[in-house]
C-alpha cells in the first residue's frame, strides 16, 4: 500500500512535467529559485538520499545536484538547458529504479538505517516520508505548472 500511494505521487510528479523541456525550468517568484526542473533534482537527491545512502548505507551515494558549498543547487542550478533536464530525468528515474527494487526486496518494512538528522529510521518512516515529500512538492508542481502555461487538474 504504501508502495502504491508513493508510485501514484511520482507519477503525480510526471505528469506536472509533461511536455515540458526548458520550460521546466522557470521560476516561481523572485526571490524563489522553486522550479519543476529543481524539484525533479531536489526530489532525485532525496530518494538518494533516504534509500541508498540511509536505508542501504552507501556512504559514496551523495547528493547529484547540491552540495556543501552549493545546498540549494538543486534549485538554484537549475537551468534551461536540454542536458541539464535530461540529467536530471535520468538521475530521478535511476534514483527511483533504486528506491523501489530496495523496498520490493526487502524483508520487512522494519529494516532500518541510520540518518544524521533523524536518527534511526526504518523502511516503512522513509516511505511514509517519501509520500509527504513528493505530496509536498505536487503542491508546488501544480502552481509551477499553472504558471507557466495555464495547465490545471494533471
Amino acid at each position: 500500500m504504501l508502495a502504491g500511494f508513493l508510485a501514484d505521487q511520482r507519477t503525480t510528479l510526471v505528469l506536472k512535467c509533461a511536455g515540458l523541456e526548458g520550460e521546466l525550468a522557470v521560476r516561481s517568484a523572485a526571490p524563489s529559485t522553486l522550479s519543476l526542473l529543481g524539484l525533479v533534482r531536489h526530489l532525485a537527491d532525496i530518494e538518494r538520499h533516504w534509500f541508498r545512502r540511509v536505508l542501504a548505507g552507501q556512504e559514496d551515494a551523495g547528493p547529484l545536484f547540491s552540495s556543501p558549498d552549493s545546498p540549494d543547487g538543486d534549485f538554484d542550478e537549475a537551468a534551461p538547458d536540454p542536458a541539464a533536464v535530461t540529467a536530471a530525468w535520468e538521475a530521478w528515474r535511476a534514483a527511483v529504479d533504486f528506491s523501489d527494487r530496495f523496498a520490493a526486496e526487502a524483508p520487512h518494512l522494519d529494516v532500518s538505517g541510520d540518518d544524521a538528522w533523524r536518527g534511526t529510521v526504518s523502511l516503512r518512516w522513509v516511505l511514509i516520508h517519501m509520500i509527504e515529500e513528493y505530496a509536498r512538492h505536487n503542491g508546488h508542481a501544480d502552481l509551477l505548472r499553472e504558471r507557466i502555461d495555464g495547465t490545471r487538474g494533471l
